[in-house]
């Protein structure tokens, strides 16, 4: 027995040296992205093509912009809405898989939640939002390169300026001069928990319209944020907070201490182009939020 599991380690030892070797001649040039912004995505190509087929003529609304110039309130919000231990993880949070398939076991459904920043950057730069075992194992690939060529901070930078804010707003940039008027780096804390907040499914919600689940999640992460201690102290690099942040638990944060002001917004907010989801039950799928497993804290419905 222990021969058999040795000889079987070693082919899995061979085959992994083989397509790590491998894998570089059939993938795109991801090392590329350390210093080269990405121009379109394969989500943005996706989209135009939707329109298209629709009859709409529009034009994709992006702008990129550095790091240092986006939000230290909106980076960590994001991080707490959609993926709090992005630090700590290489690409896979296989805890939130599990509790995401026990979830879904308990309703009789099966939607293979608990995607990270790096899984839902793989699919926006990479891949159509088609549902396919073939899919997912690229996901997998482009993930696992993803971590491997480039820096977290790089990851989260690429991700912020590619991320969905709404049907044809694309990136930190452009979704806070639409929504708010301003600057990504002018943003307050509860506009940043609130554009954080729409991110599991931007088509069906909006950060300046009235909803249940956005004021809700909104308040939960804004909430954190308070009990960090980020919204009075914000003078922190990246690095720093890489060192002090662990990872915590949202079920577990305060739901009662806060409550998110309206904010009017700076245009008009854009029409969801799908049927409304209803916030009781959560946000609808999209592009990336299909398939993301959120804590039982964030459903509108506790």
């Amino acid at each position: 027995m222990t021969g058999k599991f040795l000889k079987a380690i070693l082919v899995l030892a061979v085959a992994a040296f083989f397509l790590d070797m491998a894998l570089p001649f059939f993938l795109p040039r991801i090392s590329r992205f350390k210093k080269q912004d990405p121009k379109k995505t394969i989500y943005m190509v996706y989209t135009e093509q939707r329109w298209k087929k629709l009859g709409i003529k529009r034009r994709i609304s992006q702008r990129w912009v550095p790091f240092s110039h986006i939000s230290n309130y909106l980076i960590k919000a994001v991080l707490i809405g959609e993926d709090d231990k992005f630090w700590h993880h290489d690409g896979f949070d296989f805890e939130g898989m599990e509790k995401a398939l026990e979830k879904d076991m308990k309703a009789h459904k099966f939607k293979a939640g608990g995607s990270t920043i790096t899984q839902q950057l793989a699919k926006n730069l990479f891949l159509t939002p088609s549902k396919n075992p073939i899919r997912k194992l690229k996901e997998a690939i482009y993930t696992w390169r993803l971590e491997k060529d480039l820096s977290k901070k790089r990851i989260l930078e690429i991700y912020l300026n590619v991320a969905e804010w709404g049907d044809g707003i694309f990136g930190a940039e452009a979704a806070s001069r639409y929504y708010f008027g301003k600057p990504a780096s002018a943003l307050t804390p509860e506009e940043a928990a609130r554009l954080a907040s729409v991110l599991p499914n931007p088509r069906v919600y909006s950060p300046v319209r009235p909803s249940r689940y956005v004021d809700n999640r909104s308040r939960i992460i804004y909430n954190i944020m308070v009990k960090r201690g980020i919204v009075e102290e914000m003078d922190k690099t990246v690095d720093e907070m890489r060192k002090e942040e662990s990872p915590a638990d949202m079920s577990n944060a305060p739901e009662d201490t806060y409550q998110a002001p309206p904010v009017t917004p700076a245009y008009p907010a854009p029409a969801p182009t799908e049927p409304s989801a209803s916030p009781s039950s959560g946000p609808a799928s999209s592009q990336r939020g299909e398939d993301r497993f959120r804590p039982e804290s964030m459903n509108p419905a506790n």
